[in-house]
């Protein structure tokens, strides 16, 4: 069997509506809920958004992780979004990646595909070992917060070596 390095997929049932899961995304706000220590995203024309402001296509972003100092950050652009259950990005030298919101079994999921990731020997390492590893956990951090209220994200900068740091 070939194994595809240039992507997976990651899906996770959340018991959260719609909304709330695509805002958790599309917005500056939502992504520092679950996700970010700090995100900003930005106008074409370099405005910056507010907390509760959703982004459009061509908007782009500056992300900063919790457990990683300010020079670690991604930057990259929105490609796609539809405003309630597609939302579609450019991730650095990693790929793009496409979140995608639906019902299933009575469930709501979330999808995450990451593709075009390098097939070198970095990319499998970094990019798609590396990131799955990190958006499964970031994705049950989600549904911890969402579902209970329980954040599991490492904050102490000096902590190492552990799931999200």
């Amino acid at each position: 069997m070939d194994f595809d390095w240039s992507r997976f997929r990651v899906k996770i049932p959340v018991r959260a509506d719609l909304e709330t899961l695509y805002r958790c995304w599309s917005t500056r706000g939502g992504m520092e809920r679950w996700f970010l220590r700090a995100c900003e995203y930005r106008r074409p024309d370099g405005t910056l958004l507010k907390d509760d402001e959703p982004v459009s296509v061509g908007d782009t972003y500056k992300w900063h992780w919790h457990g990683y100092s300010d020079e670690d950050t991604e930057h990259g652009t929105i490609l796609e979004t539809n405003g309630k259950d597609l939302f579609r990005f450019s991730f650095g030298k990693a790929g793009n990646c496409t979140v995608r919101l639906y019902e299933e079994e009575g469930e709501h999921i979330v999808e995450l595909v990451q593709e075009n990731i390098p097939t070198d020997e970095s990319g499998k390492v970094y990019y798609h070992m590396g990131c799955k590893n990190g958006w499964t956990f970031h994705m049950t951090d989600m549904k911890s917060i969402l579902e209970g209220g329980v954040d599991l994200r490492n904050r102490n900068l000096n902590l190492k070596g552990v799931a999200n740091s």
